[in-house]
């Protein structure tokens, strides 16, 4: 088949722009073929792009060679047509399109391209498999829903840009190919051909070089910026992502809790949604103690109580080794207890071996006591402590974790969550934000055998505890901050330290010594002493911000061209070998 030349041809319109008031203008349409129908000899061209869908009519009784060529014609060929806007008949209106009461009459088609057969139909809701889709992403992304996600992403990040540039604050690009300073994940690393032996990292985030502006005096910066990380992967991760990095000086938390309630309206805003502000503050050790998670889901109550000092003295002996050993005894109420059926209990073991877990107690209380295998270890009083405690009730059931706190909470956190799904408690539609301040500073790994930085290495910790961080560095507070959306954490950041002095004690604590320090961040250390302002800031995640807002549930949904969870690209095989004379000129051996 031969086909046609563009030529001089222009489009005048988009395929979803025609209406009524059209009518009678000679239009230039061009899009894909979305359905092809011939009733009777008239044949019938859905014809999509971006915007829409429009019908246009090829009828041998107006124009014979339009007709003839339009024989021709199959799904996902791409074509032109020049033709009249009209009126529908009355019969063939079309209520589901934008454009269902007018079509265009074609007077002339050139058939741009063929198409082969697609793997699967071009439309919502297809069914395909999602590896299918990623393999073939360009035909995934002409699908309406598709096309659409990506048309929100470009409207949320221009309202975010236009809130921050009306703010005041200065978009600059730093460098992607950067110095490798491994602290939290692992680097991606790109070797140098120039400097045989040395390697470029890629970014995990611009936070030294956003510092390195603000002692350069910019004051205020943001960035749309893409980031890397060498980690293994969850549903809502990718080994390249992008945030909305923001940087600013002579602030204070305050005026960062601000400046970001503005934008998460504005943000939000783009999906219709009203929310208010300013938004509540939890502190990290209330978050932890209520909700056993640091980006707790306030939308509903179920809050934790701890009953360490009640069941101390229990004849339950996993409740007093835990209490004996340091740990945790935490509790969770449940109301209407009775819509958990006996089978429900016995599987929350189940639901929290992920954690570190060895069981899960309970108690269902009733108007003759509780019921419960662990009723007879426990006093009247044991139990009448544990219902004021956690507000439970007749009905009520009560789960309880006695272990170390790190398992206690996790486990907890997450029956409070399953449980509230599954119980149909959370309210739909309901949105709450909240801050999570004064995280601490250091946290001890036991991998590690040391103190490592809760956020990074260059969190400023509070004032008043500035004096506790040799002597007790566990208990210093950061001057950190998270900002929580309905469980999931949007973005999180902090005040830096700009003092040369404090940062060297930071890293002190932290295992990292003077020439390690000077060897992985002696730049920055060099910045700080030529009067570095106080600054601090904030990194949004624009994929999960994007993905939540357009009512998605996974991120791969709002990226062109992401990565499987096994940060592979199926569309091009990417990683993938390289020939032996790239690796001569980079001086490397594969030894596997």
């Amino acid at each position: 088949m031969k086909l046609d030349e563009l030529g001089e041809w222009q489009r005048t319109v988009e395929c979803g722009a025609p209406r009524q008031s059209d009518i009678g203008r000679e239009v230039t349409v061009m899009g894909w073929v979305d359905g092809r129908r011939d009733h009777g000899g008239v044949v019938f061209v859905d014809l999509r792009d971006r915007s829409g869908i429009l019908q246009v009519v090829f009828n041998p009784e107006e124009n014979r060679a339009a007709h003839d060529a339009a024989g021709a014609i199959r799904g996902e060929y791409v074509i032109a047509a020049r033709g009249t806007v009209r009126q529908r008949p009355p019969e063939t209106l079309n209520p589901n399109l934008a454009t269902g009461e007018v079509e265009v009459m074609a007077d002339e088609v050139r058939i741009l391209n063929e198409s082969e057969t697609p793997p699967f139909m071009i439309e919502d809701g297809t069914g395909v498999g999602e590896a299918t889709r990623l393999k073939y992403r360009y035909l995934d992304l002409r699908r309406p829903e598709m096309q659409e996600k990506l048309m929100f992403r470009h409207r949320l990040t221009k309202a975010i840009r236009d809130y921050l540039d009306g703010a005041g604050y200065v978009e600059v690009e730093t460098p992607i190919l950067t110095k490798s300073t491994p602290e939290g994940a692992r680097d991606y690393l790109v070797p140098s051909r120039v400097n045989l032996g040395n390697f470029f990292a890629l970014p995990q985030s611009p936070q030294l070089f956003k510092q390195l502006l603000m002692v350069a005096g910019l004051d205020r910066y943001f960035q749309i910026v893409k980031c890397f990380r060498d980690e293994d992967l969850r549903a809502d991760r990718q080994p390249e992502f992008t945030q909305v990095d923001i940087e600013a000086s002579f602030v204070t938390p305050e005026q960062i809790y601000a400046l970001v309630e503005g934008l998460l309206e504005a943000a939000f805003a783009v999906s219709g949604i009203e929310i208010s502000t300013p938004f509540p503050r939890l502190t990290y050790a209330d978050a932890i103690g209520r909700y056993g998670i640091d980006r707790p889901d306030t939308r509903f109550g179920l809050e934790l109580a701890d009953v360490t000092e009640i069941l101390r003295t229990a004849e339950l002996r996993v409740f007093r080794e835990a209490a004996e050993k340091g740990g945790l005894i935490k509790a969770l109420a449940i109301p209407e207890g009775s819509r958990l059926s006996r089978k429900d209990l016995d599987t929350l073991p189940d639901e929290v071996a992920q954690f570190g877990a060895k069981g899960i107690a309970w108690a269902r209380i009733t108007e003759e006591g509780w019921q419960s295998p662990i009723a007879k270890f426990l006093t009247e009083e044991h139990r009448k402590q544990v219902e004021q405690a956690t507000g439970a009730g007749v009905g009520s059931v009560v789960m309880f974790s006695a272990d170390k706190a790190k398992v206690v909470n996790d486990s907890l956190a997450h029956l409070r969550v399953t449980l509230a799904e599954r119980l149909g408690m959370i309210p739909q539609g309901k949105n709450s934000l909240l801050w999570v301040t004064d995280f601490p500073l250091f946290e001890y790994s036991e991998e590690e055998k040391r103190a490592v930085a809760i956020h990074h290495p260059f969190t400023a910790p509070r004032d008043e505890d500035l004096e506790h961080l040799e002597s007790d560095p566990l208990s210093v507070r950061s001057r950190a901050y998270d900002v929580v959306w309905n469980g999931t954490e949007l973005g999180g950041g902090s005040i830096r330290i700009h003092r040369m002095d404090v940062q060297q004690r930071v890293f002190e604590q932290l295992g990292i010594g003077e020439e390690e320090a000077r060897s992985k961040f002696g730049f920055l250390l060099d910045a700080l002493s030529y009067g570095a302002p106080p600054h601090g800031g904030i990194a949004l995640g624009l994929d999960r911000l994007a993905m939540l807002l357009s009512g998605g549930s996974s991120i791969r949904d709002v990226i062109a061209f992401p990565k499987t969870q096994r940060a592979v690209c199926s569309m091009t095989e990417a990683p993938s070998e390289v020939s032996p004379r790239q690796l001569r000129e980079l001086g490397l051996k594969i030894d596997v």
